[in-house]
């Protein structure tokens, strides 16, 4: 029976309130398998051809399978994947489902969703983007391997599943600087120059923040972590070998320290406007990292990760649950196309045209032409909307949110501040992934804000905020 109010004092009421209705039984599973190409191969992320001849580091992908339960009733189900690559290119979730079905026949199979780091060293996963030589991994070959070791890693954490616990906790490391210097004359530009006298300021937020979800079986072992950063992994983007970039770092420090076997998630946060790479002071950064014992930036970035996952750890350690709650919706909303403007269609023409005879240029006057494509559909009215697969959840006190896109922070900080949880995991690029800026930064221009970069502007980034906070209001009704 609930106690009596009027017994409890005002921090215990608070308590009592948020303890989490309906809790369950968890159960969880993991599991984490190798992507890295045994050939030569294709790297995406960059407008011009790039051939990985040996990997630099392994890239991989990590599952991890819930459920709750109610003795033997099942109340909710969720496969979360964390993949080493650039993004979710059209048609690679749609073909881990075909292949993950038949081997799954019980599990909701729209309940899985997949999320990328954002890794500019990862392999091309669609024909057509680049002239590519012969005689190395192609991107379909590629793509069909990936499906396949995705399927079978959200299959081996589903069948591993057993009853587990769970924490949450969230620290601070400084990982992301935005990377939109502006200027005077009314123009940003992404890494642009910062020494030069027309310099005015840095366009956006950062946001510090390092969410953690620790998940342990019922003997306390360790068994998987996620980690939300709002930062893409990008710091050896322009790189020429396939690379997990810092979070390669990341997880082989974890691992030294807190199992060798514990199946690590990473989640980039919204931060289409951010990078890792130091903007300001690069050259104090680097002296002192010198100083330290010559630390690569890629160590740096990983131990202020680790640091802040033990600080979190320290206080969620205090408040681990084998009872919780746990609810996953699925849903399909519609985000407005951004407008092409009669300008902005002419500049594109023109670009396109001047690309179309070049095969070295054939990511660029595809990038061009698609916003005249947009343009022609627009005015004929048969531009549909954008459609995007959201999924929400609620993990006892945490909100999970998912979407497609190089989301900018400031409507990730939109969301974390209007969510009904204590704790909130954003995660973006659970989809193709294009630029969705503020309109400040549409204001700004320059790459990662003009048309070209951005299926779905600034209106149909508040439509994105509204619908995933209603979305997390359904899952705290009660």
């Amino acid at each position: 029976m609930m106690p009596a109010l009027r017994n409890l004092t005002l921090p215990g009421v608070f308590a009592l309130l948020s303890l989490p209705l309906h809790a369950a039984d968890l159960h969880l599973g993991a599991a984490t398998v190798d992507i890295t190409p045994d050939r030569p191969v294709a790297l995406s992320g960059q407008r011009h051809v790039r051939i990985s001849k040996k990997p630099a580091t392994p890239i991989q992908v990590s599952a991890l399978a819930l459920e709750s339960r109610e003795g033997d009733r099942v109340l909710d189900q969720a496969i979360f994947v964390s993949c080493d690559l650039v993004a979710i290119r059209q048609g690679i979730l749609a073909s881990v489902r075909e292949k993950l079905a038949p081997r799954l026949p019980d599990f909701p199979i729209d309940k899985i969703f997949l999320a990328a780091t954002h890794t500019h060293t990862a392999p091309v996963m669609i024909e057509g983007r680049y002239v590519l030589p012969d005689d190395i991994l192609q991107p379909a070959e590629f793509s069909d391997f990936l499906t396949t070791r995705i399927a079978e890693a959200a299959e081996a954490a589903w069948k591993a599943r057993v009853p587990g616990r769970v924490a949450w906790g969230q620290s601070h490391a400084v990982l992301a600087q935005n990377r939109r210097p502006y200027y005077a004359d009314g123009t940003a530009v992404m890494y642009g120059k910062i020494d030069k006298p027309g310099f005015r300021g840095i366009e956006g937020y950062e946001d510090h923040s390092v969410d953690v979800l620790y998940f342990w079986d019922r003997s306390d072992q360790l068994v998987a972590t996620v980690i939300n950063v709002p930062c893409p992994a990008q710091e050896v983007g322009g790189g020429s070998s396939v690379h997990a970039d810092f979070w390669d770092p990341t997880r082989r420090m974890l691992r030294e320290k807190h199992g060798k076997n514990l199946h690590i998630l990473a989640w980039t946060g919204a931060s289409g406007d951010v990078t890792s790479k130091q903007i300001i002071n690069p050259a104090a950064d680097e002296r002192m990292r010198k100083l330290r014992g010559n630390i690569s930036r890629l160590d740096e970035l990983a131990a202020r990760i680790v640091r802040a996952w033990e600080e979190a750890l320290a206080g969620a350690k205090h408040d681990i649950r084998d009872e919780v709650v746990l609810r996953h919706t699925v849903k399909t909303i519609d985000l407005p196309y951004r407008l092409v403007t009669k300008a902005e269609r002419d500049d594109a023409a023109k670009a396109a045209e001047g690309f179309k005879d070049k095969p070295a240029e054939k990511w660029n006057h595809r990038w061009n032409q698609g916003v005249v494509d947009r343009y022609d559909a627009q005015q004929a009215g048969t531009q549909e909307p954008y459609r995007m697969e959201l999924h929400a959840l609620r993990l006892g006190d945490v909100a999970i949110g998912t979407n497609d896109f190089e989301l900018y922070t400031d409507f990730g900080i939109q969301m974390k501040a209007r969510s009904p949880a204590i704790q909130t995991f954003v995660i973006q690029l659970a989809g193709p992934g294009t630029y969705l800026p503020t309109e400040r930064a549409k204001a700004f221009g320059g790459y990662g804000a003009v048309i070209q970069s951005s299926q779905v502007g600034p209106e149909g980034g508040q439509v994105l905020v509204e619908e995933t906070v209603a979305a997390w209001a359904e899952l705290w009704k009660d």
